[in-house]
């Protein structure tokens, strides 16, 4: 496997040099991510999709996660992170087709690693359902569809479990449906400020496509 090199940052987001991925998870090394979120409007209801994690995922195997995300590498600029979407989910996208949610800084930290992340974070809408997604087998197992309003119910506590409507697709490419109700454990452990944090983003920016006031 070709080794992956990252760009490295201080705490004031500062950048210091570049390290190998597995370095900057070892070390706990401040880094470059590319998040994109993809939503579905349809009834005046928001819905978020959420890529189910290959099982051959070396990091949180089998649970739901953003759309589409992964690294920006040393020599790639944010807008060369819109790869990830057609990578991941197959849809062809450009980042003046997103909107832009900002830069979140967050911390994961699982075992031995620690991943320290500046996560360029983008929106796309009604691009298209769950099911035109083409995924990338080795990297994702499935897709999921969640109301924004169960979304923020469940990391604010006001729930304890959700439902989530999608598909879990074999090796042969056969999808088989997916129903069932899931806690807070299904999901990336990320803080929980960061869900509700992309969540309030997400609700403020979708105000122009409805014709209500959500």
């Amino acid at each position: 496997m070709k080794t992956e090199f990252v760009r490295i940052f201080d705490e004031n987001e500062r950048p210091i040099g570049v390290k190998t991925r597995a370095e900057v998870h070892e070390k706990g090394y401040w880094h470059e991510a590319f998040h994109c979120w993809f939503v579905e409007i349809m009834n005046e209801q928001i819905y978020i999709h959420f890529q189910l994690r290959s099982a051959q995922k070396k990091d949180y195997p089998n649970l739901f996660d953003i759309t589409a995300a992964g690294h920006l590498l040393a020599d790639e600029t944010v807008a060369d992170g819109v790869r990830e979407v057609k990578e991941e989910i197959g849809i062809e996208v450009t980042l003046e087709e997103l909107i832009s949610l900002g830069t979140l800084k967050y911390c994961v930290t699982r075992g031995a690693l620690i991943d320290k992340e500046l996560a360029h974070t983008f929106l796309g809408v009604n691009k298209c359902s769950i099911d035109q997604y083409v995924l990338q087998r080795e990297e994702v197992a499935g897709m999921a569809r969640v109301r924004l309003e169960d979304a923020e119910g469940l990391w604010s506590g006001t729930y304890t479990s959700i439902h989530i409507a999608g598909y879990v697709e074999d090796s042969s490419g056969f999808r088989r449906s997916l129903a069932k109700q899931v806690g807070t454990e299904a999901f990336v452990p990320h803080d929980s400020a960061f869900y509700q944090e992309i969540f309030i983003k997400i609700r403020k920016h979708l105000h122009r496509f409805i014709g209500q006031k959500l």
